[in-house]
């Protein structure tokens, strides 16, 4: 969006070919809308503007509200700086707004997406939902819908510094989740880290991933361990038939497969997390979520350890379509 002067093309292009190791690092930190604001973020960012982050980022599968927050941020505290160019006119690189957009951009980009009627009409790069959804559409359409966050935000300001000052600001703002639970084996954090990057993914009946719209349980489970090297079968049913289950008196360890059904009639699976908690894609309208994995009405079935099965391989392999 904005350009700095001395950027050459070997280093543009480094940043834009990062390895699918650090993207997905850079997921499970910050790949879904839904994660919870830290007591930094709740007293630093106004009500009104932490709202927008949270809805904006919602646009956009691989967005989570950090990244449009600390961006916001770095650009204008907010909305609160004083500076040219927050509430009118220009800077000197031509930027304004909160969000500080080029003119050329900013129009491209509401031409393209139409914006929430809350705004203004036409969209201004000063009204702040305006600007917060234009940045969301922005970084959606260069890499974060992919999942890619640092070709996505380098779009934003080409300099790598920026992309690190809003990766680390964004970790700020991002309360700790459960994902942070350490797994015994490298396969089974692989795992972990993959399905909790899918945070907030809609579910979809045979859904595989972004590219379907979101997950079904079993294809979340599915490309989980096909990201850790260990291919499971598709559907929940066969998953449960690999085996071998785990005796009813052995603890659950982080990465384990929870199964719910009777043996013949497996209907859901769910990844183990630990503490009593799993993240699942659970039924129509809902999302990819963390809760616990036993209440009073469940049917439980039982438990594997796919990370026992095989070898740990490559992280980042594609998967299947």
């Amino acid at each position: 969006m904005k350009t700095v002067a001395g950027t050459t093309a070997a280093i543009t292009m480094l940043v834009i070919l990062i390895s699918a190791a650090v993207n997905g690092a850079l997921l499970a930190l910050f790949g879904n809308s839904t994660s919870q604001p830290s007591q930094t973020a709740l007293s630093d960012i106004p009500a009104d503007y932490l709202t927008l982050y949270h809805q904006a980022a919602t646009v956009c599968p691989g967005l989570n509200w950090t990244i449009l927050a600390a961006i916001g941020k770095i650009e204008t505290n907010h909305g609160r700086s004083r500076l040219p160019g927050v509430h009118s006119g220009e800077n000197a690189a031509g930027a304004g707004g909160p969000m500080q957009f080029l003119l050329p951009t900013f129009n491209n980009v509401t031409a393209h997406h139409p914006l929430p009627p809350d705004g203004t009409t036409p969209p201004s790069r000063y009204n702040p939902r305006d600007a917060i959804y234009t940045a969301a559409y922005y970084l959606c359409d260069n890499g974060a819908r992919h999942g890619d966050l640092q070709t996505a935000i380098y779009a934003y300001n080409h300099a790598q510094w920026y992309v690190d000052d809003v990766l680390v600001q964004a970790k700020r703002y991002a309360a700790a989740q459960p994902c942070g639970t350490a797994a015994l084996s490298a396969a089974a954090q692989t795992a972990i880290t993959f399905a909790c990057a899918q945070l907030g993914l809609p579910y979809i009946w045979g859904g595989n991933g972004v590219r379907d719209g979101g997950f079904d349980c079993s294809g979340l489970t599915y490309a989980a361990y096909h990201t850790a090297g260990i291919e499971l079968p598709r559907t929940a049913q066969t998953q449960y038939n690999t085996g071998p289950l785990l005796p009813t008196s052995a603890p659950l360890q982080p990465g384990d497969l929870l199964f719910y059904g009777t043996p013949a009639h497996i209907h859901h699976v769910g990844l183990y997390l630990g503490t009593g908690l799993m993240i699942d894609a659970p039924d129509t309208g809902q999302t990819v979520k963390i809760g616990p994995y036993r209440h009073p009405k469940d049917d439980y079935a039982g438990a594997t350890r796919p990370a026992n099965q095989g070898r740990f391989q490559e992280v980042g392999a594609p998967l299947p379509h």
